[in-house]
C-alpha cells in the first residue's frame, strides 16, 4: 500500500502510478454530481456550464450547504454510493475527461473499462463521518442551484489535502472489491474443507 497526495488537475503520469489498495488525498478544484445532474446533462442534453479540463476530479456527493452572511457555508459532506451512477460512469469519463471519481462503494464493469481506456481511478472514503472533511473543503461556486436544488446542484470546491480515500479501481481497471470477493471465496473453500463441509452446502433460509 502506498500513499499519494495529488493535485488537481490530475495528470496521467500520476494516476498510472496508483494501484488498488493505495491511499490518496486531493488538493485543488473538484466538482460535485449526483443522479439528477447526470440525467440533466446526459439524458436531457444540457451542457455543463463550466469546464472540467482543470477540475478533472468528480465527487459523488450532495453536500449540505447554507448561506451565512452572504457566503456559502458547508455543514455536512459525505460522498454517496457511486454504484448508483453506473449508468453514466463511462460517459462521464470519456466525455468530461475525468481522471478520478470519489464516492462510496465502487463502480461496475463498464466504468472499469473506461477507466482502463482513459487513465482514471475511483476512490472510496475510509469512514462515514459526515463532518470528517469539513476543514479540508472551501466552496468556490455553485451551478444549477435553482434548476436542480441544493443537494443535486454542481458545487465547485477547493480542496486542501482532502482524504484519506482508498483506491478501489485503478487505471488498469482492477477492482479492489472484486479481488476481495475472490479471496473470500478461496478462504471459504478452505474453511469448508477443514470442517468437512461439502462445497455445495447451502444455508437454511429462515424466511
Amino acid at each position: 500500500m502506498a500513499e499519494f497526495h495529488l493535485s488537481v488537475p490530475l495528470k496521467d503520469e500520476d494516476i498510472k502510478k496508483i494501484r488498488i489498495g493505495d491511499i490518496v488525498y486531493f488538493s485543488g478544484e473538484a466538482w460535485t454530481c449526483r443522479s439528477r445532474l447526470q440525467r440533466y446533462v446526459f439524458d436531457e442534453g444540457h451542457p455543463l456550464p463550466f469546464s472540467t479540463k482543470e477540475r478533472n476530479l468528480l465527487i459523488h456527493v450532495g453536500p449540505v450547504v447554507i448561506k451565512k452572511n452572504g457566503n456559502w457555508e458547508l455543514v455536512s459532506f459525505m460522498p454517496t454510493s457511486s454504484i448508483r451512477f453506473e449508468k453514466w460512469g463511462a460517459r462521464s469519463i470519456r466525455e468530461l475527461g475525468l481522471k478520478a471519481i470519489v464516492g462510496k462503494t465502487t463502480m461496475g464493469k463498464e466504468t472499469q473499462q473506461a477507466m482502463r481506456e482513459h487513465t482514471c481511478i475511483h476512490a472510496t472514503p475510509l469512514g462515514v463521518t459526515p463532518n470528517l472533511f469539513l476543514d479540508q473543503i472551501r466552496i468556490k461556486d455553485v451551478y444549477w442551484y435553482k434548476e436542480l436544488g441544493s443537494i443535486e446542484a454542481a458545487w465547485i470546491l477547493e480542496l486542501n489535502n482532502l482524504g484519506p480515500f482508498l483506491v478501489d479501481i485503478d487505471s488498469e481497471g482492477k477492482n479492489h472489491f472484486d479481488e476481495l470477493d475472490i479471496l473470500i471465496e478461496e478462504n471459504k473453500k478452505k474453511a469448508y474443507a477443514y470442517l468437512g463441509i461439502p462445497e455445495d452446502f447451502e444455508y437454511t433460509k429462515l424466511y
